[in-house]
């Protein structure tokens, strides 16, 4: 059994030693333990003191995101054998330490995706704006997803390689979300884990510039994912609102219809509802070819997953 720690880093030189020499090399259940940091096209000394720090490197030739990085750490982990994946951050803050209740749940077969959850409400260093925003976050992907995930912006989780076979990240901004959206949809088990992070780590986030910034971004990929993988639910939504309008504009006009009334002055009406009907139709029809699309996308998705299960650092 072998459990790879990656580490995603951009210009991290100044905390990337120290979260590396917090990390375990040696976990209970696996033979073998590696470090990878895949360096995210920094323009500091990460990647050289990664190296002298002890972990492998992957480097890209520029900087492409946290989406990004993550992606490429995961394919590197499985061409490296890795049967369980755990990933972290290069900025210390989440207490390594607690990497062996984190992959727990794999080893006894309970879980797929392990989340670290950072009880946000008890963070000091959070506003109160942010933690009421984990959390309402959080609920709405538990929504989404189907999963019981307590914390879904935390990126201190494992991920076994049945997992990590079946993930693919679209957008750029961040993985946290895609993820578990994904696990859900896949039918993966996804549980938390409480763990503890480390008070001094309270560098401000690189990723966005404003909670605002962060609501819209994460709404934004949330969206996508969800008419990605399951759109006819989203179009049949979309599509009724026009219908139901219409047809009571219909009922309207056949009401003044039966009843002896002129429906001469209601044609605006009857017009009307046939606009919304034809539109809530052709949303119907989007949808459906959509969702052909969506079959269409999960079985290139189990092509892709039986290419990884046959490439390098295969298991059987």
């Amino acid at each position: 059994m072998k459990l790879i720690i990656q580490i995603p880093a951009w210009n991290e030189e100044r905390d990337l030693a120290e979260a590396i020499a917090a990390l375990p090399r040696q976990v209970e259940g696996f033979d073998e333990v590696e470090v990878l940091v895949v360096d995210d096209g920094s323009s500091d000394r990460t990647a050289g003191v990664a190296q002298s720090s002890g972990a492998d490197v992957v480097r890209l030739p520029v900087h492409r995101g946290l989406a990004v990085a993550f992606s490429t750490g995961i394919h590197c982990c499985l061409e490296g054998g890795a049967d369980v994946i755990v990933n972290t951050d290069a900025d210390n803050q989440y207490d390594a330490r607690d990497i062996p209740a984190l992959v727990r749940p794999i080893l006894d077969g309970t879980a797929q995706m392990v989340i670290g959850d950072r009880q946000v409400a008890t963070v000091r260093h959070f506003s109160a704006a942010k933690r009421f925003l984990q959390r309402l976050g959080s609920w709405v992907v538990r929504r989404l997803s189907g999963t019981e995930v307590r914390d879904a912006t935390s990126g201190f989780r494992a991920i076994s390689r049945a997992a990590a076979l079946r993930m693919h990240v679209f957008t750029r901004f961040t993985y946290t979300l895609e993820t578990i959206l994904q696990a859900g949809e896949a039918g993966f088990k996804v549980v938390s884990v409480p763990i503890r992070i480390n008070p001094g780590a309270t560098r401000p986030s690189r990723l966005f510039s404003s909670n605002f910034n962060y609501v819209a971004r994460s709404l934004a990929s949330m969206a996508r994912i969800v008419i990605l993988y399951n759109p006819l639910r989203i179009f049949l939504v979309l599509g009724f609102i026009p219908i139901g309008l219409g047809g009571a504009l219909l009922i309207r006009f056949l009401w003044f219809y039966a009843s002896g009334n002129s429906p001469a002055g209601h044609i605006q009406s009857l017009i009307l509802a046939v606009i919304l009907v034809v539109v809530g139709a052709l949303i119907w029809l989007a949808g459906i070819i959509a969702d052909l699309t969506a079959v269409t996308r999960r079985l290139l998705e189990e092509m892709v997953e039986r290419q990884r299960t046959d490439g390098p650092g295969h298991r059987r």
